[in-house]
């Protein structure tokens, strides 16, 4: 049974007294406050919550976290967040990754948690850099960004998270930017309500070495236009105006304007996070600005049997079937003597 917190907990009953060591203006701030403010809405008590982390600038919140926590090895984060589960259940386990921690050395440790569906929130930090190390390229950098690893620009072909993770039959998926607090607490919300491996990829600015990468959908100027926020059975609609939408036309997505050419809001796509095939969501996931805007809230979320409850089961299965129960009875089964 899930421990009713008797009195209100606060964000501040979640700050810690070490200094945070991020660089000024790094978007690490935003969502470790936004973090903060979500744990006292999950209903659990501090001591039933686990933060657990790998290495990179992101791997530190374990630290700015007044609750249990984990800073373990690199990419290996998955392991340990699925033996804290599996140990107990109870617990609401959260790990903190970023882009290069959980893509590139532990990116074997990410498709199998998904595809487990182990009951945890991954958080996954995504500036496009590698920051801790001083701006290498990371395995989601753009195509020809010049860094110190790639002097002369790189040529690598870059991982899209999300697509990554549905090729790994996540069953939750969302995306959110780290400075719109407000919808990533929202999210943070939805993801731990959900039984199953819960991944949030959260755009990050690196701002020493990676600059403005999202500018092109984050900017005033052009955000209304470049961002779409889904809410499942809500029409896709996006704009300054809020009259642009997505249709499907044959097998592509097209952006029409509401009022123009008989198009009505009755046209446009309602979004159905919860529809088991992802066909839709991995195209959603997969649009990119200038072309389309970038798809932003809880994009896939289908209910499945979790990995931990499933372990669980079989222990309890094994236990009722069991015809030695003790230590004591095992010693003394078979043949056995008593030397006085």
């Amino acid at each position: 049974m899930e421990h009713l917190v008797e009195d209100k907990l606060t964000f501040r009953d979640f700050e810690t007294d070490q200094d945070v060591r991020w660089c000024p203006g790094c978007g690490d701030y935003a969502i470790l406050k936004a973090v903060q403010k979500v744990m006292p809405e999950i209903g659990k008590e501090k001591e039933d919550i686990v933060f657990i982390s790998g290495i990179g600038c992101s791997s530190r919140f374990p630290y700015y976290m007044n609750t249990y926590g984990f800073h373990t090895i690199h990419g290996r984060a998955p392991a340990f967040a699925t033996g804290v589960k599996l140990s107990n259940p109870n617990l609401s386990v959260w790990q903190v990754t970023g882009d290069g921690d959980a893509l590139a050395i532990g990116g074997n440790h990410y498709i199998h948690v998904l595809r487990r569906n182990i009951d945890i929130n991954i958080l996954l930090f995504n500036n496009e850099i590698y920051g801790l190390t001083k701006g290498q390229f990371s395995p989601t950098s753009a195509t020809g960004i010049k860094t110190k690893s790639s002097p002369q620009g790189t040529v690598d072909r870059s991982f899209n998270p999300g697509k990554l993770a549905l090729g790994a039959e996540a069953n939750f998926f969302a995306r959110v930017i780290d400075i719109d607090p407000k919808r990533m607490a929202e999210v943070m919300i939805e993801a731990e309500k959900h039984k199953g491996t819960s991944l949030v990829e959260i755009l990050q600015n690196c701002i020493i070495f990676n600059d403005k990468v999202f500018a092109d959908v984050t900017a005033k100027d052009v955000k209304l236009d470049r961002q779409l926020w889904l809410t499942h059975g809500e029409p896709m609609i996006f704009g300054k105006e809020k009259n642009k939408g997505l249709v499907l036309k044959g097998f592509n997505l097209e952006i029409v304007t509401i009022g123009e050419n008989g198009i009505t809001e009755a046209d446009v796509l309602v979004h159905d996070a919860h529809c088991e095939d992802n066909t839709l969501h991995n195209m959603l996931i997969n649009m990119s600005a200038p072309e389309f805007p970038v798809a932003f809230g809880v994009i896939r979320q289908v209910a499945a049997d979790s990995f931990d409850d499933n372990v669980w089961k079989q222990i309890e299965g094994e236990k009722e079937n069991a015809k030695i129960n003790s230590v004591d009875e095992l010693m003394n089964s078979g043949v056995t003597w008593e030397i006085d």
